[in-house]
């Protein structure tokens, strides 16, 4: 594929695009791959990654490794993807912190965006993608169901908590940072990046791209086989994601940092949402949301002291989101 500098500057703010979501537990940098037109080329490239490359290395050359690899592609890609997960994870937890309403707002309005624009590219419904969606639904809402997990640091489930997460990333509606929160290995892992703990982030980048290689060919064979049922199926995770952004939830069950004792949230607080808390004793470090449920602007404010909803902003917000979607689905269906 011949592209030009501007082709691959456009990749690298696709790749912004993806790091931003992927620095946000819930929401999947695979949506914006897929969405920005990117997807099945990232997927094929990945799965392309094998001895057989390093055969082309050593008879051919280095110029022609770097084209079998696809590497201008992958350079321009993570270039953008490490910048912008680096530089935005930061502002993602303030937002989170102080303004979650908003920002879930917002990543929201973007996977209403996502299910339609990844639907409509479904050219035949029948049976086996009407079922794919509802499969697909049901196991990505019900994977925003599931407790949050006590920290386990023990090395081979870092390195089984790096393949899941990682095929987690690469499934478009399903995160992979919230795959990590669930199984107990987001606190594990950030503090080993925070520690410089070499041993821990290698052990997890490890299981991390064997799980990438592996599944990469998984999709691959599928997308090729079973186009319309893998996008149905993609489609339903997207679907089934939307209950994990849902701006308004009350808090059922905490976790407490230090002991790992499970409480619930009336225990603590008359508020009924973590992150209010939170806001007003500024101690966003001593306890984890376990369990929550999505709930109405309204009721979250009368549960809540009656405080402010913020819900035309929320709107604004979700439209935001709506569109950033539709200017990157335009991106990508010029470029292909």
């Amino acid at each position: 594929m011949q592209r030009r500098n501007i082709d691959y500057l456009l990749i690298t703010l696709k790749g912004i695009a993806m790091g931003a979501a992927d620095a946000v537990p819930g929401v999947s940098g695979g949506t914006i791959a897929f969405i920005s037109g990117i997807y099945e080329e990232l997927i094929d490239t990945i799965s392309n990654i094998n001895l057989s490359l390093f055969k082309v290395l050593k008879r051919d050359g280095i110029l022609a490794f770097w084209r079998a690899l696809n590497g201008s592609f992958l350079l321009a890609l993570l270039l953008g993807i490490i910048v912008s997960f680096v530089s935005f994870m930061r502002l993602a937890k303030y937002l989170i912190e102080f303004h979650p309403i908003l920002i879930w707002s917002f990543f929201f309005g973007l996977i209403i965006a996502s299910i339609y624009f990844v639907g409509r590219q479904i050219k035949k419904w029948h049976l086996g993608s009407i079922l794919a969606l509802i499969i697909g639904a049901v196991a990505a809402y019900a994977i925003t169901l599931l407790p949050s997990s006590a920290n386990n640091e023990h090395p081979l489930f870092l390195f089984l908590a790096g393949a899941l997460a990682i095929c987690a990333m690469i499934l478009p509606g399903i995160s992979g940072s919230f795959i990590l929160v669930v199984l107990g290995a987001y606190k594990t892992l950030s503090d080993a990046f925070h520690d410089f703990d070499i041993k821990r982030i290698l052990i997890f980048a490890s299981g991390a791209l064997v799980g990438l290689l592996s599944f990469s060919h998984i999709l691959k064979w599928l997308f090729k086989n079973y186009h319309n049922v893998t996008l149905a199926l993609l489609t339903g995770f997207i679907f089934g994601s939307l209950n994990k952004v849902w701006p308004w939830k009350i808090t059922e069950s905490v976790m407490v940092k230090d002991t790992g004792e499970i409480l619930p949230f009336s225990d603590i607080s008359t508020l009924n949402n973590l992150t209010l808390y939170q806001q007003q004793i500024m101690d966003f470090e001593s306890l984890k949301v376990v369990s929550e449920k999505s709930i109405s602007a309204f009721a979250y404010s009368e549960l809540n002291n009656n405080i402010d909803p913020q819900w035309l902003p929320a709107i604004l917000l979700m439209i935001a989101g709506f569109l950033t979607i539709f200017i990157l689905e335009k991106l990508g269906t010029e470029n292909k």
